[in-house]
């Protein structure tokens, strides 16, 4: 009988399966988007949002409780000051799952784990191609001034044997 057996066992032990959460739980804050397996984003989105409500109610208790998972202290901190402001007026529902389709080398569906309010960062846009009136710059001449000119050493030839 399965009484009282949740969770998915993801081919691990138990503590293969903890130590794989908190790595998936820290690379999520760190980044705030992952790219993972989907039944791996399952199971870590209850774990990563029951730290982030911990977070939002701040406490040095608290903070001990979400460290024995969070170990590197810079990602604690990003949880603690920033994430957790961020989501204080929201009830729950801090990461959202995106299918992105079925791995090439076994076939395995993946998905994106992501904190919701994440922005991508910006690139610079680069100018259109086909905008008309877009000049190039020429390049840029060197000053021969300016560089002495290095004399190229002359070839050594071996001396002939025989």
């Amino acid at each position: 009988m399965r009484h009282r057996v949740a969770g998915r066992k993801l081919g691990r032990v138990t503590s293969h399966k903890l130590a794989t959460m908190r790595n998936l739980a820290t690379s999520l804050f760190e980044h705030e988007r992952i790219r993972t397996t989907l039944m791996k984003a399952k199971e870590a989105r209850p774990f990563a949002e029951r730290l982030v409500t911990l977070s939002k109610k701040g406490g040095v208790h608290r903070r001990r409780l979400v460290s024995r998972d969070i170990q590197d202290e810079k990602v604690l901190r990003k949880l603690f000051n920033t994430l957790a402001g961020r989501y204080l007026d929201r009830p729950g529902g801090y990461t959202r799952i995106l299918k992105l389709g079925t791995r090439k080398g076994d076939n395995a569906e993946m998905a994106l784990l992501e904190l919701v309010g994440y922005e991508p960062p910006k690139q610079d846009a680069k100018p259109d191609k086909s905008a008309k009136g877009a000049k190039k710059e020429p390049p840029k001449k060197k000053d021969k001034k300016a560089e002495p000119a290095a004399k190229a050493a002359p070839k050594r030839r071996r001396a002939a044997t025989g």
